[in-house]
């Protein structure tokens, strides 16, 4: 055996094996080395970045929101000046003198409303949420309007960021390509994300749309930033990988600021993206809403950093876009911070105080004292939070009811109790909402009360708002609120106005009909003390005409109507026929409005499309918050 393995001699290659491994090894090394020449330049920095046309399109991305703005506001203006000739001309004019207004001036704006502004994306639903069961809501659908206005931006960023040079035979060239216009577009996205995402965002009064609109557009801006995002990591993971391998990846985003960064960036957004998705959204908000804040700024951190550190001079050019959106969020929540501490702190009289009473149907009456004068407008919201009951927690309701207080000099002096501007905007100012109790938060806030056996609690609070209240009625002769359950809230708040404006003079409403369905009459509880004081304003009986409907009567002997214009009724009611009834009886132009479930808003939304067809001109307002 020995002398066998002996024979076999040494294992050294011969001089021409070893001259074949020497040239294998400098082929594969040449190789390598080419082909680090030939991609690496791909991988970072603007080689192979077509920077004129990122250029052009950004302009492009700006311009095509920008004249969807314009439109808007021209709109909107068309509307305010003729609102404003309409409420001038009828304010002084009896009912029967206000026919001209009645029906449409322009002969192709009812089937404009009832086929585009005011229609579903399909058929009838729009705020009725879609549930797959009583876990999971994957949300609602887009009107035909806001799905135009999303299908022009999103098909315009999807020509923008595939319009590249496909013949370009470097492959790895084109990736490049590919990253630097997905990465210019998600930064350049991120500026309109993040003023549509601001309770004081700017657009809201110029244009007079609501936020919910605003929040809508922001998710599927949102959605968008994400996926070019997403491209724009994988394209420059793809030539990174090509170019050096997996490890050189792994130590680029360990090592390297510039990459971490972006790297960072990306997992955070495509985080958010699943956690904003309608499912998770609706069966976590109260944590998801709390995660998101964090994750956006770590999003818009993390990408200022990337674009900071870039080996080019200055920066990547996409730099003062990342240093405007942090302005913009920075600005944005310090006049949240100074509205919040405005509101809510006097020298003299200190902090706010809430006042919480529990209520039958379980709802909590919550009436906010603040320390100073408060100007409220119908139809508002606001933001508010509690000491004790998740602080953190902020969320948004409709203010019912307000009540300006005078100083305590002006009502010692003034035994006749009546007040001049001036010493009501020396006093404070309460607030109150009605909040039904679901989950978290608001059952929270429920179960705080009844804690006191009945009696109300008083907790220091505070309140940010209010918000919206953009959309007067004092133009219409005719007004129609339908409101299910809570969403009394939204339209009580316009009934007192409406009254005093009638007795007033100072506006054209002639004919207001409240609708209000609720469960049973321990619902009308919850706005007592406020719905009797509106029932003895001089003159109600002239203009205000309610109906309550009652679904789920406990007794036959609840369904009492007091008088022929406060009538009650049980069961679920007719909206077209309600409708139909009072456009027969319509006084110059109406504005119908509806607060309450999304399955409601639906009905009545489709109940304004069908009474399009009798030329008149009818205008709907829809009050919601799709979360």
């Amino acid at each position: 055996m020995r002398r066998r393995i002996a024979a076999l001699g040494s294992f050294t290659p011969s001089p021409m094996l070893g001259q074949r491994d020497m040239d294998a090894t400098s082929t594969q090394t040449t190789e390598a080395a080419d082909a680090a020449a030939t991609i690496a330049p791909y991988a970072t920095g603007l080689a192979g970045v077509n920077q004129k046309n990122n250029m052009l399109f950004k302009d492009s991305l700006w311009w095509t929101l920008g004249i969807l703005a314009l439109i808007v506001l021209s709109v909107r203006l068309l509307e305010i000046g003729w609102s404003k000739l309409r409420h001038v001309t009828a304010m002084s004019a009896p009912a029967e003198q206000q026919e001209y207004w009645r029906s449409s001036q322009w002969s192709w704006m009812p089937s404009l409303k009832k086929n585009l502004i005011y229609a579903p994306f399909w058929r009838k639903r729009h705020n009725r949420e879609i549930r797959l069961s009583s876990a999971v809501n994957i949300g609602t659908l887009p009107s035909r309007l806001h799905s135009l206005i999303l299908g022009i931006y999103l098909l315009s960023n999807i020509i923008y960021m595939f319009y590249l040079d496909w013949s370009q035979p470097n492959g790895f060239a084109l990736a490049a390509e590919i990253r630097g216009r997905s990465g210019t577009l998600s930064v350049v996205n991120m500026v309109p994300l993040i003023i549509l995402a601001g309770r004081n965002n700017p657009l809201i009064p110029l244009l007079k749309v609501s936020f919910d609109t605003y929040n809508l557009l922001h998710r599927w801006m949102g959605r968008m930033v994400v996926i070019e995002a997403l491209i724009h990591t994988i394209a420059w993971a793809y030539v990174q990988v090509s170019a050096a391998g997996w490890h050189s990846l792994n130590e680029k985003i360990l090592h390297e600021t510039f990459v971490a960064s972006g790297f960072s960036g990306t997992i955070a957004l495509v985080i958010l993206f699943f956690l904003s998705l309608s499912p998770v959204r609706h069966a976590f908000y109260e944590t998801f809403l709390n995660v998101h804040i964090v994750l956006a700024f770590i999003v818009f951190a993390t990408t200022l950093i990337h674009c900071a550190s870039a080996s080019i001079p200055g920066g990547l050019p996409q730099l003062p876009y990342m240093i405007a959106i942090f302005l913009l969020w920075f600005f944005e929540r310090l006049a949240r911070m100074f509205r919040l501490a405005y509101n809510n702190w006097s020298s003299r009289r200190g902090f706010t105080e809430a006042i919480i009473e529990p209520m039958p149907g379980d709802c909590s009456r919550v009436t906010m004292h603040l320390p100073r004068y408060l100007d409220v407008a119908p139809g508002t919201h606001a933001y508010i939070r509690f000491m004790g009951i998740n602080a953190w927690e902020n969320h948004p309701f409709s203010i019912a009811w307000t009540e300006h207080h005078p100083d305590d000099a002006d009502r010692t002096l003034n035994k006749e109790r009546s007040y001049s501007n001036a010493s009501l905007h020396r006093g404070t100012t309460s607030v109150s909402f009605v909040i039904g109790a679901h989950t978290g938060f608001t059952r929270q806030l429920f179960d705080a009360a009844s804690k006191g056996g009945g009696h109300s609690i008083r907790v220091r609070a505070a309140m940010e708002g209010p918000y919206a209240g953009h959309h007067s009625l004092d133009s219409y002769g005719h007004a129609v609120l339908f409101a299910g359950s809570t969403g009394i809230t939204h339209q009580i708040s316009y009934l007192r106005p409406l009254i005093q404006g009638f007795n007033d003079g100072t506006i054209a409403t002639r004919r207001v009909t409240l609708v209000w369905i609720m469960r049973d009459t321990e619902a009308l509880e919850w706005v007592r003390p406020w719905m009797d004081e509106i029932l003895r304003m001089p003159r109600r009986r002239d203009i205000l005409n309610i109906k309550l409907f009652i679904t789920r009567p406990k007794n036959s002997k609840e369904i009492i109507s007091s008088s022929s214009t406060v009538q009650m009724f049980p069961g679920r009611p007719s909206i077209s026929t309600i409708l139909q009834r009072e456009v027969e009886q319509q006084v110059g132009a109406m504005i119908v409005t509806v607060c309450g479930p999304g399955a409601l808003a639906d009905d009545v939304r489709q109940a304004v499309r069908e009474v399009q067809s009798t030329g008149n001109d009818i205008s709907l307002n829809e009050e919601a918050f799709t979360w």
